[in-house]
């Protein structure tokens, strides 16, 4: 008799909430700081003046970036609290109803109606409310919100990004310093997009195109911007 073996799989989608805090923070660190130096540089300012504002971009870029992470995810954990606490009182106070929505949900995925039942009976004596936060909200533990994780991983990314663009500044001679903080931020953008598709298992090629294409127009943009207030100045 052949024993059927059991394996662990790991799914892309169990590292959705980091994987996205992460893209976002260490993107926008290069975009907005590669931004910021080349407009300020297209200016005409001195190496030590893009620096300081480089480094104050970052330092701000980061905290913002983990405030907004901290506020945007502790409003969906709030919304996800407040819908287990309603379901919570729903089970509580119509268990029956509520066992019969969980099977009517097992039976519009195909599960047959009296299977359906029994199903609904047997995860609910075992916990109820985690069979319809899973089942019926749609709540998991690989999806749920986490406030202080999300904060935390856009701010390093976000530095950790904004970083090498001032990496380059500091080594670039000052004639060459908007076309080597271009292309060296363009090419860690590739590089990231590149990254983050292979680890969400995204395409490749059209994610590193799209986050290059953006990262491209901002830089354009800024430096454009940099030129006409220093040629006003």
């Amino acid at each position: 008799m052949t024993r059927l073996r059991l394996h662990r799989e790991s799914h892309l989608v169990q590292r959705i909430g980091w994987l996205r805090a992460a893209v976002l923070g260490a993107n926008d660190g290069i975009v907005s700081t590669a931004s910021l130096i080349v407009g300020v540089a297209a200016a005409e300012a001195t190496r030590n003046d893009v620096l300081l504002a480089g480094a104050a971009g970052l330092v701000a870029g980061a905290m913002s970036m983990a405030a907004g992470e901290f506020v945007s995810v502790s409003s969906q954990s709030d919304a996800e609290r407040a819908d287990l606490a309603r379901e919570r009182k729903e089970l509580s106070d119509h268990a029956e109803s509520e066992r019969e929505e969980l099977a009517q949900i097992y039976v519009e995925r195909g599960v047959d109606r009296d299977l359906a039942r029994e199903v609904a009976r047997q995860l609910m004596e075992k916990d109820a409310l985690h069979a319809h936060a899973r089942d019926e909200l749609g709540i998991s533990e690989i999806v749920t919100a986490r406030p202080a994780q999300a904060a935390l991983t856009s701010a390093l990314t976000f530095a950790a990004g904004a970083a090498l663009p001032l990496i380059a500044v500091w080594l670039a001679p000052r004639d060459l310093l908007v076309p080597i903080v271009s292309a060296g931020s363009l090419g860690f953008l590739a590089l990231l997009g590149a990254i983050g598709a292979r680890a969400g298992g995204a395409a490749v090629l059209r994610a590193t195109a799209r986050v290059t294409f953006w990262g491209a127009l901002a830089l354009a943009l800024t430096a454009g911007v940099g030129k006409i207030f220093g040629m006003a100045i």
